[in-house]
């Protein structure tokens, strides 16, 4: 056969071809509350969330309250810089309320996720947001697939822990507290330990209690939850309804008291408080910032530790904010639930898909393109809350 028989024949040869996709970027400033020492990410749920394909930023020295060194978030692959560089990202993470001149430095019509806070949010900070079209997004009213609020419900279980923590620490202080063990010792009565409240953390704390060997009373008028929290937590609880009686007998007793949220939360004035015991350790882990105990005044432990305020309160007082004593164990936490919350989102090919397509992120909305979307927050503001499916319609 001649070579001038053969005809070319055209071989096509497979390309490799990419999508120009755009990645993620998160912003990781500072804390700018004072005394908050909670942080959202440690290096190790960082180094995840970078092999996912998104980038970090965070600002120098963030990571210090936790105790990781900026080294120790370089490794893991996020960008150490400077506050702005990690304002200016798609999604900024700040647990604290941000400041409004902080937030006219983010990129117009980014996210940000940050606490609910209802204590230390201001008309200000409202208007900042709405002025640059920051899409807030409450992380604690987060819910998932099945309707539980993950963050929510991690740091409240990390609230009622620390808070036995924090009170086994203050009475066994010899010098200002009783120097007593909440129990376990043989011949010896143990403390007991008064909870309201039969949700996650009332269940934590009276575990927290109980595992420390001190007797445990808790109380709910939600008898169903009651029954149930009871259960789980076996026969050394005892439960019961909030009767007057019953009530006022277990808080004169109390070495410890916690109240947690409820959705008839109660109040304890002047005269309940003046029944208890001298020296009883107060906790209230409720959104309501201490006003469970209205005359008491109240030791916020973002900014102190209790410790040193028990050192000056000089008397009984509230403890609020407990979770933010063990700000490494929050973030460790925290990291786990927020490696789901952006496997959903980067599953939905950006943030406003992310809202469209995930209801329990739209539920946890606060303000979206310029508008209140919460009625909490448009009640700060001043405004009128509106229904965030009508702009994600438009959008």
């Amino acid at each position: 056969m001649k070579a001038t028989d053969f005809t070319p024949v055209a071989n096509p040869q497979p390309v490799a071809t990419a999508q120009s996709r755009r990645h993620i970027s998160i912003g990781l400033p500072a804390s700018s509350r004072a005394g908050e020492r909670r942080f959202p990410l440690t290096p190790e749920g960082a180094s995840l969330l970078v092999e996912k394909g998104l980038i970090l930023k965070m600002e120098e020295g963030a990571g210090a309250p936790i105790h990781y060194s900026d080294n120790a978030y370089m490794r893991a692959g996020v960008k150490v810089g400077t506050r702005q560089e990690a304002l200016e990202c798609d999604i900024v993470i700040h647990l604290a309320q941000l400041p409004a001149d902080d937030i006219r430095r983010m990129r117009r019509g980014a996210m940000l996720l940050s606490l609910l806070d209802r204590c230390h949010r201001t008309k200000e900070d409202v208007a900042a947001l709405l002025e640059r079209n920051i899409m807030s997004i409450a992380l604690d009213l987060i819910e998932d697939h099945y309707g539980n609020t993950p963050f929510s419900d991690i740091l409240s279980e990390i609230d009622g822990r620390a808070a036995i923590a924090i009170a086994s620490a203050l009475l066994a202080d010899a010098v200002h507290g009783k120097g007593i063990l909440l129990g376990g010792v043989a011949g010896v009565v143990p403390c007991e330990t008064t909870v309201i409240g039969s949700g996650i953390c009332a269940c934590a704390a009276a575990r927290a209690a109980a595992g420390a060997g001190a007797s445990v009373k808790i109380f709910d008028n939600d008898i169903y939850r009651l029954r149930e929290s009871t259960r789980d937590l076996g026969h050394w609880a005892i439960g019961s309804a909030m009767h007057p009686r019953v009530l006022k007998s277990a808080l004169r007793s109390a070495d410890i008291i916690v109240v947690t949220q409820m959705t008839d939360q109660p109040v304890f004035d002047t005269e309940d408080v003046a029944d208890m015991k001298k020296g009883v350790i107060i906790f209230d882990l409720t959104d309501n910032c201490g006003k469970a105990f209205p005359s008491l005044p109240t030791i916020d432990l973002a900014e102190a530790s209790a410790t040193d305020a028990a050192k000056t309160a000089g008397g009984r007082c509230c403890y609020v904010n407990a979770g933010c004593a063990v700000p490494r164990t929050a973030a460790m936490a925290l990291s786990n639930t927020f490696l789901t919350l952006f496997n959903d989102i980067t599953s939905c090919d950006g943030v406003i898909n992310a809202l469209k397509l995930l209801p329990g992120m739209q539920k946890a909305a606060l303000t979206f393109m310029g508008k209140t979307v919460n009625p909490h927050i448009a009640a700060i503001a001043g405004t009128r809350s509106r229904d965030i499916n009508l702009f994600l319609s438009l959008s």
